[in-house]
């Protein structure tokens, strides 16, 4: 993915309402640097590059199974399927998997 292909995902996820301090946080970045994505001045790279296109993918899923507006919410509230742990909290310990599986449940539910 080019940097451009970066930055426009970084606005996309942005404009959805999850904060530049946020996604930070999901992929154990400073905020300059999200900024800096956005800005197509840099691009992720290994660790934070995986974390960021995990709650890219996240988002993806989470858009087809919840209103857009309410996706940010979802990431930053404790959800008790995993252990009241909020699940942008569980991305940035790499615990994309977990997190992953809960939507799986909310994905087999909206297509029931």
């Amino acid at each position: 993915m080019a940097v451009t292909g970066f930055a426009d995902e970084v606005r996309r996820v942005r404009g959805l309402g999850v904060g530049t301090n946020d996604i930070a946080v999901a992929v154990g970045a400073q905020p300059a640097t999200v900024n800096a994505w956005a800005r197509a001045t840099r691009r992720p790279t290994g660790a934070k590059r995986e974390r960021f296109m995990e709650l890219v993918a996240l988002v993806d899923r989470l858009e087809r199974v919840m209103s857009p507006r309410y996706v940010p919410l979802w990431l930053l509230k404790p959800v008790p399927a995993l252990d009241d742990r909020r699940p942008l909290e569980l991305l940035s310990k790499g615990r994309y998997r977990d997190v992953s599986k809960v939507v799986a449940e909310l994905e087999n539910e909206s297509f029931s």
